[in-house]
Formats: C-alpha cells, structure tokens, sequence
C-alpha cells in the first residue's frame, strides 16, 4: 500500500508536468516559437497519465478496503466494536414507535445493527434492518439459514466484495436513486434518441478533422470553430434534458463499480441454496448478464464524470461531451432501466446474507436455532440452553436457561437492582430477533416458533406531549395487549411493570394484564421489585418464579448473573443506599 501511495504522488506530479509543458508550448505557438501540432504531445500524454493514474487510485483504495475489513473483524472480535460501525441513526428515527426496536438495542452506538453491519449498499442496509423489525416465518427464515451457512465460508468472496466497494471514493451506493432515475425519461428525447446520437457523433467526427487539419497548418481555425458553434447551437433545446439525465448518474461511476461486482458474483457464483438460486434467477435477462449491462453504464458515467478535470473539460467541451454522454446513458436506460428495481433488490438481500454469514463466520460458536413450523397445539414455544447477550463481551456474559410454552406460559422474574433482569429479558428478544432474521443465537442451542416480540424495556416520560412515564408505559401496554392474539403469536418482555404505582394497584393491574395475555396465547416474560407480584404465578397457574440474586462481600455488592428457581428473598435497595453514603436507618 506504501508502493501505491508514491506511485500515486508521482503520477500526480507528472500530471502538472504535461500541463504546465502544454501551457509553455501554446505560448510558444503564439510566439511562433513552435509548430501547433506540438501541443498534441503533452495533451496525448496527460490523458493517458489519467488512465493510468484513475487505476493506481482505485487500487489503493481496494487495498485499503481490505485492511478495513481484516481490521473491523479483529476488532468485532476482540469486543471492540462499540462506535467502529454505523449506528443507523436514520433507522432509529423511523423506529421510533417499533414495539422494541428501541428497547433492544437494534440501533445506536453500540447496537445490534452495528455489530452484524457489514453491508456494502443501502439496499442491504435496508434489508437487514427489515429482517430485524419483522419476523420473518418459519420457511423464509429457514431459507435465510442455509443461505447464512453456504456464504459463512466464502472468505474470498466477502473479500472481493468489499475490494469492490473499496472503489467508493466519496460515499456509499445510493441504488434507491438509481432505480427512481431509471424509470424517469424525458420527454424531450422521446422520438429523436438515435438520430440525435448519429448527428452529435457526426459533428464530433468533422470538429475532430477540421482541427487535426488546422494543427498541422493545413486549414485555417474557421471551419473548426464553425462547427464547434453549430454543435453547440443543436444542443441548445436539450440542454434541460442533458441536465436531468447528468443529475442522476453524476459522480456514480464508483457506485457502479460496486453494483456490477455484486451481480457478477451471484451470476458467477454456483449456488446450492433455494434462497440463493432464487436471488440468481432474479438476475437472469436474455442476451448480456445484468452485470455487463450495467457495466456499460458505469463506463459512460465515468466517461462523463472526465469532465470534472479542468484540462479535459477545455478539450471536451467543443464536441459536446456532456450532451453525447448524455444521450449514450439514456439510450442505456431505455433498453436496461426497468430491469433496475429487481436488480437492486436481488442486491440488497444478497447483501444483508452477506452480513448475517459475517456474523456467524466471526462467532462459530453460536447455533442456527430451530424454527417450528407453527405454535403447535399448545401454543408458541421458546426454548434455550445458555442464552446470554451477544452484544455483551464474552468474558462478561453469563448464560442462563430459558424455557418457555406448554404449561409454563409466562416467568415472574423478581431480583435487586443490577443483578441481571433486564439483561434476561433483552437477551430474550434480541436472540428471538436474531433467529428470525434467519441468523445464528448466542446460545448453546435454541428452538422457537415464529413470534412478534412486545416490550417496555425503556419508556420515557415526554414534556412536550404532556406524558408521564406511568402514562407512556400504559400506552405501550395497550399497544402490546391489542397486538397478542394475532399473527404471529407475541412474547411480551415486560420490564418493572406498573412501577408508577401504589403496590395494590400495581398487583391487581400486572396480574389483569398478564392474564389478558396469557388468555390472548402470548408467553413472555415480566420483572419486578414488589415482591407481591410474585404470588401472581401461583394464581395464573401457567407461570413460574425466577430470581437473580445479591450478595454483599466487604461492603460491596456482588452479582452472579445466575437465574435461579423461586422468588428472591431480600433486596439490595438499602445496601445500595448505605453504599453511596445516605444516612439510612430502619
């Protein structure tokens, strides 16, 4: 990379060389110091140090592309991730209102979303983050299973991948653009394409000759200029439409890059996956693969984007070269453009599987659950052995059992503060979440069914809608009853529920709202402090008691993190007190 670093400061210098050469010839040929057709020497050379020079860049930044990636994984894991990735802080904001997206983490500085993030285009952003909001059922995420298991080993190809997006010099692919771009034609150009093609490449060929003639003193400079100015006057009607056509495809020559690798691997790639054959089916047109046919654009837009070069546009304004480049893209998207929409969204979910083959490729260890083909007769299931949080590091994860379905239909988890409860119910969901994406679990080994997940795991109060906290998580609650008894079947995690109350009224509304829920076929989980909320799994029948335990070793408090049986005896609220030095007596 250090060798393609002073290439590249030498090419650029050798660039300034052949201009300022060019600049002293053409004062020389006004002197008459020199012959006109000198100038063509330092002009032939600078285009050609462009091409060598525009290749030298784009593979230094493929090999620093794949730096990137070596050194994200290292740090993924070594549990160092946290702020490295993208907090899809735009997904959050559209989130705002999802039943948990906000209550497990899936977006924000150290999110879910940031951990198994490795897309390359915004349409596998997307994608990823649609799978993470919904679940998807048992087939589909099975699908998504064996596709996350054939693309786990594919190193090289997630390598190559990222090499491709390496070539985005200024930002990410904005295929959601492209495919709008691709459907809008103007209508200026309807009828007169071809013809206007054939007369702008007709006066580029006369102002090309009549100039060759006139650098080597053959002709005098008017019949160039001549032409230069009617090329310049047909173009004049179109300048509306050129400008519409240039906006769409301007500085995505790179962008394109990245698309064409993406489609060239699924259509070079052999696949056994239904999900995957799929993807590659949806790629398959008649004649050129869709990967050479967008190559074709991408070669224009970067035959366009050479403008951009102060000394290139001297010589490429005369002939037009925006106008003609113009009309070569909008030929392309008259023959290619509708194909757009199915392509990206082959992309796009091709990305995301990439992603979630990442995540299980960087943590072996972690199961492809067991997806039901339905609740069974007894309801919906989650079942799983050493479930722990996989956004926690390794070292600090505790593991515990979970079972829930059948019989026991709702767990009544009581504890201290800080002593894990919240933690269970979040590693609850975002496991759920994770297995129907069609993604591995941080577990020993997991079964579900499908499940919709309803959670009051952070509520606020709101000052500008005049909305207490006990009012918003009332709110939450009617939101998560209404939603149980449908499709699919909801696991509800509720965290301190009704806190905002007196004891009486909170013990007679938790046991309502669980049993309205329990009644709706819901299993779930809920946490509390009251102590009098646990007797609500001796009068529901289908729950059970589970605590977290503290323990007070030298004055400090210590937790073990460990589920276990029955209802917790003491509470550290006290000790906690004590320990920040508030005088407490009892």
């Amino acid at each position: 990379m250090r060798r393609l670093g002073q290439i590249d400061r030498g090419l650029s210098w050798a660039r300034l060389a052949t201009v300022v050469l060019a600049a002293a010839l053409a004062v020389a040929v006004y002197r008459g110091a020199a012959a006109r057709a000198s100038v063509t020497l330092p002009v032939g050379a600078f285009f050609l140090l462009i091409l060598v020079h525009d290749r030298v860049l784009l593979r230094r930044r493929m090999a620093e592309t794949v730096v990137a990636l070596y050194r994200d994984g290292e740090l993924r894991l070594d549990d160092a991730w946290t702020g490295r990735g993208d907090p899809a802080a735009r997904f959050a904001a559209a989130a705002e209102d999802h039943p948990y997206a906000g209550d497990l983490d899936l977006y924000g500085r150290g999110s879910l979303f940031e951990l198994i993030d490795t897309t390359r285009t915004p349409a596998g952003q997307r994608t990823l983050a649609r799978w993470l909001e919904a679940p998807a059922g048992p087939d589909e995420a099975r699908d998504r299973q064996a596709a996350v298991r054939e693309l786990g080993p594919r190193l090289d190809l997630r390598e190559e991948l990222a090499q491709a997006g390496g070539a985005l010099a200024g930002g990410a692919v904005r295929e959601e653009a492209l495919s709008a771009w691709a459907l809008a034609s103007p209508r200026e150009l309807a009828d007169r394409l071809a013809a206007l093609r054939v007369i702008f490449l007709g006066s580029s060929v006369v102002i090309a000759a009549t100039a060759g003639l006139w650098l080597a003193g053959a002709w005098p400079a008017w019949p160039a200029l001549g032409a230069v100015v009617l090329t310049a006057l047909v173009a004049l009607p179109f300048r509306r439409a050129v400008a519409a056509i240039v906006a769409g495809v301007d500085k995505r020559a790179d962008e394109l890059t990245t698309i064409v690798s993406v489609m060239g691997a699924l259509e070079r790639e052999r696949f056994q996956s239904p999900l995957l054959r799929r993807l590659a089916e949806l790629l398959h047109v008649e004649g050129q693969p869709p990967s050479a046919r967008v190559a074709r654009l991408r070669r224009r837009v970067a035959l366009l984007e050479a403008r951009r070069n102060q000394f290139m546009a001297l010589l490429l304004v005369p002939f037009q070269w925006s106008t003609q480049l113009a009309l070569a893209i909008e030929a392309w998207r008259r023959s290619d453009g509708a194909f757009v929409g199915p392509w990206m969204q082959a992309v796009g979910t091709f990305d995301a599987l990439l992603a979630l083959a990442t995540f299980s490729y960087e943590h072996p260890g972690y199961p492809f659950p067991t997806i039901c083909d339905d609740e069974g007769p007894t309801g919906p299931v989650f079942e799983a052995l050493g479930l722990g949080h996989p956004l926690l590091p390794a070292a600090r994860r505790v593991a515990n059992d979970v079972a829930l379905g059948g019989e026991r239909r709702v767990l009544i988890v009581s504890g201290s503060n800080m002593s894990g409860k919240s933690t269970l119910l979040r590693s609850v969901g975002v496991n759920a979440v994770l297995a129907l994406a069609g993604a591995p679990v941080c577990a020993r080994a997991m079964t579900l069914s499908r499940v919709q997940v309803g959670s009051t795991l952070r509520i606020n109060d709101s000052l500008q809608e005049g909305k207490s906290r006990f009012y918003a998580e009332l709110t939450r609650l009617k939101q998560i009853v209404d939603r149980a008894g449908g499709t699919p079947p909801l696991l509800f995690l509720l965290d301190e529920i009704l806190h905002g109350t007196n004891s009486h009224d909170r013990r007679i509304g938790a046991e309502a709202v669980v049993r309205g829920l329990v009644a709706r076929g819901a299993i779930g989980l809920v946490t509390t402090h009251d102590l009098a909320l646990t007797q609500v799994a001796d009068r529901l029948g289908a729950a059970a008691n589970v605590h977290f335990e503290d323990h007070m070793e030298n004055g400090v408090m210590t937790f073990d993190y460990v589920m276990k049986a029955g209802v917790v005896r003491k509470s550290n609220a006290l000790a906690l007190m004590r320990a920040v030095g508030l005088e407490i007596e009892e």
